[in-house]
């Protein structure tokens, strides 16, 4: 040993720092990550400003309004759990937030047993169709049935779709069913959006454009596809890609259905290569009945969140 490390010890080696923890809402990394992170941004104020009052913050414990979940109804055995996964994942992610179910039809509860217990709820109701398209349902069987609840006055979100949360669900839903990622090798893939389907020209609109959402995500062609009431039908869509080049087992089916159904497994079953499960409790689409909450709170009447009954709700 010199006299130099002598008299300057070589100093212990400070410990390893800790791995970074992993973040709970990861952002995709494409075009329509900045979407997604404003969804969030924009999720994450609103449920700090119902906090704000004019002189200060009011207390944190204060109930906010209801939120009323919104489902079709399905006797298929999988469509309860599938819908109540969903919502426990709601809860999860906004404790103290009262979360209720409902159904338009087929399943228990019915939305207007719902909406009568919330009788002595304090304040106003959100109600959150988790319907993807400004069908009917939406826009007439939902307000009809706030008018219908007297005791009740609310707000009614908009569908969840299109939005780029949406979107991150379909394309997990769609690698989870081995939809091929990178580079493709002299194959074509490409992908039917397998909606519902509604005689509402607006409806058709929404889904539209979540195909081009999905479509800048993936980076292949999606074209809708209707398994009720308008065309293109999903074997129509498959026949149009096919007509385009890409081969039957290229083609992939993805789900636009929260929970599984008739309509979902009818898709499913006409899918020539992956079909995608129904999204389900995916924690995308749980962001997003939470953001489409926030923003029937945050919006102002006419900017597409219907207002029923004479109490407002306020932010």
């Amino acid at each position: 040993m010199t006299a130099s490390t002598a008299n300057h010890p070589t100093p212990e080696p400070s410990p390893a720092a800790p791995p970074p923890l992993p973040d709970p809402c990861p952002r995709p990394a494409d075009p329509l990550g900045a979407a997604g992170l404003a969804c969030e941004i924009t999720a994450e104020l609103s449920s700090r400003l119902r906090t704000v009052r004019l002189h200060g913050f009011r207390r944190p414990t204060a109930r906010p309004p209801a939120l009323v979940a919104v489902a079709h109804g399905s006797r298929h055995p999988g469509a309860a759990p599938a819908v109540r996964a969903l919502l426990a994942r709601v809860r999860a992610l906004r404790p103290g937030l009262p979360v209720h179910l409902g159904h338009l039809e087929l399943d228990e509860p019915p939305l207007a047993d719902t909406l009568a217990a919330l009788r002595d709820a304090p304040g106003p109701a959100v109600l959150v169709p988790l319907l993807f398209g400004h069908g009917h349902h939406v826009t007439r069987d939902l307000p009809a049935a706030l008018a219908a609840a007297g005791h009740l006055s609310g707000r009614i979100a908009t569908p969840l779709g299109p939005d780029a949360l949406l979107v991150e669900a379909l394309h997990d839903r769609l690698l989870e069913a081995g939809f091929p990622t990178g580079p493709h090798h002299g194959h074509r893939p490409a992908v039917v959006l397998a909606a519902a389907g509604s005689r509402a020209a607006r409806s058709a609109r929404d889904t539209a454009r979540t195909a081009r959402l999905l479509s800048a995500r993936l980076g292949v062609p999606v074209l809708p596809g209707y398994a009720s009431a308008v065309s293109p039908t999903v074997p129509e869509a498959v026949r149009a890609l096919t007509d385009r080049g890409h081969r039957p087992r290229d083609i992939a089916v993805a789900a636009c259905f929260a929970a599984p159904g008739r309509f979902a497994d009818q898709c499913a079953a006409l899918a020539p290569g992956p079909a995608a499960a129904p999204l389900g409790d995916h924690p995308a689409l749980a962001r997003l009945v939470l953001h489409r909450y926030d923003q029937a709170l945050c919006a102002r009447t006419g900017s597409g969140t219907h207002v029923i009954g004479a109490a407002t709700v306020a932010v």
